[in-house]
This record gives C-alpha cells, structure tokens and sequence, in this order.
C-alpha cells in the first residue's frame, strides 16, 4: 500500500447543503440536550435535591418554586430556538466562507492518499470487435467479408534482393508491334516516341 501527501484546496461550500446538514444535526442535538435534561431531572427529583434547594433558598429569604413541568417547558423552548440559530449560524458561515475563500483562494488542506497496488486479472477477458458492415446481395444473402492478404516480411540477409521479373507492357507491345525489345527500351521509346 502506497501512501502519497496530496493537497486539497476547498474553494466553495454549499449554502443549500451546509443549512440541511446542520438542520438535521442541530435538531438532532437540541432532541439529545431535551433528554439529557430530562434524565438528569428525574433523578434528582428522586434524590430529592429540588426541595433541599428550595428550603436553601427560604431560608435566605428568596421565594423559588419547584415546577418541573414549566421548567421542562422552557428547556423545549430554547433546545429549539438554540437548533434554528445555529442552524442559520452555520449557514451564514458557509456563505462568508465562500466570499472570503474568492478573496484568499480556499482552505488549503494536506491529505493523505492510500493506493493499493493490485495486480491486474490475468483471467483472459473476451475480445470485443467492432461490428463490420457486410452489405447484403440481391438474392438477400450476406456476402462474405473480403480478406486481404498481407504479405510476410522476408527475413533479413546480407544479400540484396533479386530482380524482379519485368512485366510485359502489353499496350505498349501491341501498338508498337515488336517484342524483341526490353521493357527498359519499351519504356524509353514511349518516351521518346521513337522506337529503339
């Protein structure tokens, strides 16, 4: 496994996404802080702790009440109030970051980046073709596809290769009305118009 430094500039972050994520996790946390208070209410009523507060306080002359259901109420109260601010917090913050990050350039980040170096498939895949187009013949058959032969290459010697054989010129031939002559000759006299 092969390990590499790589750098990661956040240049933008989405307003839209930043408000849903933070909605759900504001509202996740403000759920989590309302139970937590609840729990913690319960056992100290169950301790009595509330009442030994309230007689502490009677006795310096201050009037407290214990209500745990107006208290439960205002816990409510701000668990929400406190989600749909932070929410509108992080979302007014991924908005400045995005105006000051087009002002500096973004958040430079350094990451780390694992390869795993796997071996390639040696399980031979099949090999795909391009369609080829055979054109069909009158009587609705499918031609067979033409095949062209190429030549192998000769293997390489010392010696230069042999002449090859000069073709009859044919036309020339017939219309000059000799064939003594090479083709070398027959191609000069075209030329030349003259035969040689």
């Amino acid at each position: 496994m092969a390990v590499r430094r790589v750098r990661r500039v956040v240049r933008r972050i989405d307003p839209w996404t930043v408000l849903k994520i933070s909605l759900v996790f504001n509202a996740i946390a403000g759920l989590v802080f309302v139970l937590g208070v609840w729990v913690v209410w319960s056992l100290l009523l169950q301790r009595g702790i509330p009442e030994r507060i309230v007689e502490i306080f009677e006795a310096i002359r201050i009037t407290v009440s214990v209500d745990g259901e107006l208290y439960f109420r205002i816990v409510v109260f701000l668990a929400v109030v406190g989600a749909v601010a932070m929410t509108a917090i992080m979302t007014l913050g991924a908005v400045l970051y995005n105006l000051i990050a087009d002002l500096v350039g973004g958040l430079e980040l350094t990451v780390l980046e694992e390869t795993y170096n796997v071996a390639p498939q040696t399980a031979a895949q099949p090999r795909v073709r391009p369609p080829v187009h055979r054109p069909a013949t009158g009587n609705g058959e499918v031609e067979a596809p033409a095949r062209s032969v190429v030549p192998a290459r000769p293997a390489a010697t010392d010696q230069p290769p042999p002449a090859a054989e000069a073709e009859p010129l044919g036309d020339l031939e017939a219309e000059e009305g000799t064939s003594e002559e090479t083709p070398d000759e027959a191609v000069e006299a075209a030329k030349t118009g003259t035969e040689g």
